[in-house]
């Protein structure tokens, strides 16, 4: 690329913002009011620009975590905020080498950009060399106004990805809320199990997990939160092998509380409220039933005691 881009006639600029807003905590969250703000006072547009895959994945692929979100799970959180313009942009091996100087010319030359919002922590182009100095330098050569926004505090700590994946496989679930504003969650679709739950009295729902990199909590017995298109529920779910039967695949397998209707092949929603205990082996089907009486009764109590509430922008549509 040569020269310095000028947005095309008649287009209005746009707020740029970049990252790979894996989780979409509270920090991204910042970010993205910040450029809703901007771009809303000056007649521009929002633009988030964010990768798939996790660049990792293609830079040092042994080295890339599990992820928070998979599928269209930051889609769906991301569209509850106010950007006019959420983008996609493939992570390959040719753009893991831009320079900053490029991947900024490239912001120009797509979006118009007018303005760059970054996060304190924040650097791109290759080997994430473009920190706060040098992309000001770049602003100033290519007629770009650069702006950081400070770090989101959560009990002291800034608010980042790597503090909620910790926080998630930890099984400590009242930080990673704290830390994303919502509790964490995945969203899979419903297939067919084998219909233990219905003849012990305890109609249930099997989730498949269709992406192995998505990070899950430690495997154990949760109060949970769910949610479909049309309707939402508290429930207990089961995560993990079931040696009462003899079989070692992990399953996440919830019942819902009050449903009853058909759910296969819909996607839903279920977010982990509180461990409730291990997976245990039980001797026989009998102290498994009792077992889950306390189950649900621990569950109730601990939904009934929940904040069910999100500190990020919030919306009545489930993401299915």
């Amino acid at each position: 690329m040569s020269g310095t881009p000028k947005p095309r006639g008649g287009e209005r600029g746009s707020v740029v913002t970049v990252g790979t807003f894996d989780g979409v905590h509270l920090g991204h969250w910042a970010v993205l009011r910040e450029i809703a703000a901007r771009a809303k006072r000056d007649n521009r547009r929002s633009v988030l620009v964010t990768f798939v895959p996790h660049p990792l994945e293609i830079v040092n692929p042994q080295a890339a975590p599990q992820l928070l979100t998979v599928g269209d799970e930051r889609l769906e959180i991301l569209a509850q905020g106010e950007l006019d313009l959420i983008v996609f942009l493939s992570f390959t091996k040719r753009l893991s080498q831009y320079s900053p100087e490029a991947f900024v010319r490239l912001l120009i030359e797509r979006f118009q950009m007018q303005e760059l919002v970054i996060g304190h922590d924040h650097g791109f182009g290759r080997g994430r060399s473009g920190d706060e100095s040098l992309l000001r330098e770049l602003g100033k050569k290519l007629g770009f106004e650069v702006d950081v926004v400070g770090a989101v505090s959560v009990s002291s700590r800034p608010a980042s990805s790597t503090l909620v994946r910790r926080a998630v496989a930890g099984g400590d679930l009242d930080t990673a809320e704290e830390l994303l504003g919502r509790p964490y969650s995945i969203t899979a679709p419903v297939v067919r199990g084998k219909a233990r739950g219905r003849q012990l009295g305890y109609r249930t729902i099997n989730l498949e997990v269709t992406d192995p990199r998505k990070l899950l909590p430690p495997d154990g017995v949760y109060a949970v939160r769910a949610e479909w298109r049309d309707g939402a529920a508290g429930g207990m779910m089961h995560q993990g092998p079931r040696p009462t039967f003899g079989e070692q695949d992990r399953t996440l397998e919830a019942h819902l509380f009050g449903v009853d209707v058909e759910l296969y092949d819909v996607p839903v929603k279920i977010s982990w409220v509180k461990r409730l205990r291990d997976v245990m082996n039980f001797p026989d089907t009998k102290a498994l039933e009792a077992q889950l009486a306390r189950d649900l009764q621990a569950a109730e109590t601990a939904l009934t005691g929940s904040r069910g509430t999100a500190t990020y922008p919030s919306s009545s549509a489930v993401g299915c």
